[in-house]
């Protein structure tokens, strides 16, 4: 299969091959098995000059939270230790201690998560824990990443239509996704990175230190529905990267019957995927200017082979 990133070279998600006693579709063969982009192979030159034609006003709009947010730290990690010291003199200088490169806005590397026996992207058996297998997002900040974001608006929608919690655990579904972007009247194009808003940020940082203390012990948030419809709609729509709001892309607590989304795209779909992107300030500057298109850049750190990296991002308009 052809590398160059056209749709015309993309099979449908029903078309793809599916990995025995698992039932996953898998796209290892679309770039070929050597690739180390995934989706990212999506966001070609031309469709990064056509998006950097939607900047009208110039305005920066950070897509970042603060990278000691969430505070504590979930999912078992550690808070950060940044220390300031001097160099000598008349000079000073910082470092931080204990990072976790997926503590707050987040990309999630091809290499973070395997699909059980078969492995990671491309079908790749050797675990990281022993050495690097050839993945990393690295590879993501050498190719660079600018190109048309588009914001889908899903907690405006739902609150629109009712009573809506980013902290609930609510489900979003592919018909939820479509009405949303009905609504804004988008069509979703090849190399796109989506932008989806649950609202989590807010929701997570309208509780009390204490409240945010027992949330770390138990978090519970809106988020995509995990299901085989989820996974053929992102892919058949074929977006660059996949970036949500909330801190795992999927709803938590997710279903076990249902099946895990990270699983589904990433070691399989090859989607780039980032959580705990910060939107609370870009959805009512796109509301005002009636529009939900805009020029997406992000900057991931160029660590070798890591797993993950602080989103770095930014929306101009």
């Amino acid at each position: 299969m052809s590398s160059s990133g056209e749709v015309s070279d993309l099979p449908n998600f029903d078309d793809l091959p599916q990995l025995p006693g698992t039932g996953l579709r898998h796209a290892w063969d679309v770039f070929g098995r050597e690739d180390v982009l995934g989706s990212m192979n999506l966001l070609t030159a031309d469709r990064t000059a056509s998006a950097a034609r939607l900047v009208q006003t110039g305005q920066r709009i950070s897509l970042d939270l603060p990278l000691n947010c969430p505070d504590p730290p979930l999912f078992g990690r550690q808070p950060f230790n940044h220390v300031v010291f001097p160099l000598n003199r008349n000079e000073m200088d910082d470092r931080v201690d204990n990072f976790h490169l997926q503590g707050s806005t987040q990309w999630d590397g091809l290499n973070h998560v395997r699909c059980r026996e078969d492995g990671y992207w491309g079908g790749r058996l050797q675990d990281p824990l022993d050495g690097p297998n050839g993945l990393g997002v690295h590879h993501w900040a050498e190719h660079g990443i600018a190109g048309r974001g588009v914001l889908i608006d899903v907690a405006g929608w739902l609150e629109s239509r009712g009573s809506y919690d980013p902290l609930g655990g609510r489900p979003i579904t592919v018909d939820d996704l479509q009405a949303t972007l009905d609504d804004q009247g988008v069509v979703l194009e090849p190399g796109d990175l989506l932008c989806i808003r649950t609202a989590w940020s807010r929701g997570y940082l309208a509780l009390t230190a204490d409240e945010r203390v027992s949330y770390a012990a138990a978090p519970t948030f809106s988020g995509l529905h995990a299901s085989e419809d989820m996974a053929r709609f992102l892919w058949n729509a074929h977006p660059a990267a996949i970036c949500c709001d909330n801190p795992a892309i999927e709803v938590v607590p997710g279903d076990p019957a249902v099946g895990s989304l990270h699983r589904r795209l990433l070691p399989t779909l090859g989607m780039a995927l980032g959580e705990m992107f910060d939107f609370e300030t870009l959805a009512p500057v796109c509301r005002a200017a009636d529009r939900s298109t805009f020029f997406f850049v992000a900057a991931p750190l160029r660590i070798p082979n890591a797993l993950g990296s602080p989103g770095n991002a930014v929306a101009i308009l």
